[in-house]
C-alpha cells in the first residue's frame, strides 16, 4: 500500500506548498476583510477537496482507505463552495464551518495514519497532524467570536503546520518511490 501511495508524492507536496502559501498570506495580511478571507479560504478548500477526490479515485482499486480521501475531498468542496458562493457569511458561521472541517478532516487523517502504521515509519507524525486538526477545530468552537485577525492567525498557523507536514510526508514518499523504482525497475 505504501508503494501505491508513494506514486502520488507530488500531489502531497503540491498540497503542502499551497498550504504554506496560504499561511504566508494569512500572516502578511491578517486584517483582510472577512469576504476576502472567505474567498481565499474557500478557494483553498475547493482545490484541496478536488485533489483529494481525484487521489481517492486513483487509488480506489488499490487501497481500501480510498474512501477517506473522498470524504476529505467532499468536505473541502462543500466548505469551499459555501465560502465562494456566499462570501458575505458571518464570522461565527465561518469559524463554525472551519471548525467542523478541521475536526472531520483530523479524524479522517487519524484513520489513515492508523491504517499506514505498519507500512510507514514515524507514523506518529500522521497521527499528530490529525490530533492537531481536531484540536484546532475545538479551539475555533471555543472562540467563535474571535476577530478576523485572530482567526487569520489561527488559520495561518494551522496551514503552515499542515503545509510543512505535507511537504515532509510528500518528500518521504518520494524517497520510498525512488527506492522502489531502483530496486524493482520503473515499470514495476
Amino acid at each position: 500500500m505504501i508503494h501505491e501511495l508513494s506514486k502520488y508524492w507530488g500531489y502531497i507536496v503540491f498540497r503542502g506548498v499551497i498550504a504554506v502559501i496560504f499561511a504566508i498570506f494569512a500572516f502578511i495580511w491578517p486584517a483582510l476583510t472577512l469576504s476576502v478571507l472567505v474567498i481565499f479560504l474557500g478557494a483553498y478548500f475547493l482545490v484541496d477537496g478536488i485533489f483529494s477526490i481525484i487521489h481517492g479515485f486513483q487509488i480506489m482499486k488499490k487501497d481500501e482507505s480510498w474512501w477517506t480521501f473522498l470524504l476529505i475531498g467532499l468536505m473541502g468542496i462543500i466548505a469551499g463552495g459555501i465560502m465562494l458562493f456566499m462570501p458575505g457569511i458571518t464570522a461565527v458561521f465561518l469559524v463554525t464551518l472551519v471548525a467542523i472541517w478541521a475536526i472531520v478532516t483530523g479524524i479522517l487523517e487519524i484513520i489513515v495514519a492508523i491504517r499506514l502504521r505498519k507500512e510507514l515509519t514515524n507514523e506518529w507524525m500522521l497521527i499528530l497532524a490529525g490530533i492537531l486538526s481536531v484540536a484546532f477545530g475545538v479551539l475555533l468552537f471555543m472562540q467563535p467570536l474571535a476577530g478576523v485577525v485572530v482567526l487569520a492567525w489561527y488559520i495561518g498557523f494551522y496551514a503552515l503546520f499542515l503545509g510543512f507536514f505535507l511537504l515532509s510526508v510528500g518528500f518521504r514518499l518520494r524517497k520510498v518511490h525512488k527506492n522502489f523504482e531502483n530496486h524493482h525497475g520503473k515499470h514495476a
